[in-house]
């Protein structure tokens, strides 16, 4: 548990081209990219995303190992979300599986592919924007670039500051029942993340209480100290994410797997 928490906060720096783009244009990229695949449910799609996602790692500074451990939340969602589409999904085509009321056919497989692929195509852009940005940094760009309310751009930066916290208040708790000879078990696990909710809960009650009271929530024009800065580098990132999402559309519509959801 205490390595998943250290997985949420995993900001380094780096000098990969991609990682030093502006804040802003990472997020329009993975925008870009998650409307594209929103619309469609298709493995073709979201697998040529994916591919071409997965091919520009080496320019976001992201090694395998690195890549891995900030990435085990949607991987935790990818995973069960194909198995029970696989199982549970709607059957079509021939039946490559049958265990008495459950069944596996060519068109839940396909199903679950498109789903597991569109989970992990979609959180990736998410994951190098997290991974490779400086809180302070997506703050700048939030409020300078975006234009962004200045009270949720605050709230946000210190819900990203927090975040390391809890891993350190996850590996206290477990010295501390440790300590005190509480046995590992499922019960125990539950306590353990109720106390967690407790702390995290009251940690934040006292930074709001704070920050009323230093001035953050009034609604005054506000200065910021470090200028952020778009510039035309920046525009090519987000063309490059916009070219992706029409890449991997044109390769669904071309062989016509591509389908609206809303349709």
């Amino acid at each position: 548990m205490t390595a998943l928490l250290h997985g949420l906060d995993i900001r380094e720096a780096s000098r990969a081209p991609l990682a030093r783009a502006d804040p802003a244009a990472k997020l329009a990229v993975a925008t870009v990219i998650s409307v594209a695949l929103i619309l469609t449910v298709d493995p073709v799609t979201a697998g040529v995303a994916l591919a071409l996602e997965l091919a520009f790692l080496p320019w976001c500074g992201l090694s395998p190992r690195k890549l891995f451990r900030s990435s085990w939340i949607i991987l935790l969602g990818a995973v069960p979300a194909g198995l029970l589409t696989l199982v549970f999904g709607v059957d079509g085509g021939d039946v490559l599986l049958g265990l008495g009321p459950v069944s596996v056919t060519e068109g839940s497989l396909s199903s679950a592919v498109a789903i597991t692929l569109r989970i992990l195509a979609i959180g990736l852009p998410g994951v190098v924007l997290l991974a490779t940005t400086d809180p302070t940094d997506l703050a700048d760009s939030l409020a300078q670039i975006l234009r962004l309310p200045h009270r949720f751009v605050l709230s946000a930066l210190a819900a990203l500051r927090l975040v390391g916290l809890l891993a350190q208040e996850w590996q206290t708790l477990t010295m501390a029942r440790r300590a005190r000879g509480f046995d590992h078990g499922l019960r125990q696990l539950l306590g353990q993340v109720f106390a967690l909710l407790v702390i995290a809960i009251r940690r934040g009650t006292v930074l709001a209480t704070t920050m009323e009271a230093r001035g953050f929530g009034v609604d005054a024009p506000r200065t910021w100290a470090r200028p952020a800065h778009f510039g035309l580098f920046d525009w090519a990132v987000v063309l490059g994410g916009v070219a992706v999402a029409a890449l991997a559309t044109g390769a669904g519509l071309w062989l016509g797997t591509w389908n609206l959801v809303l349709a």
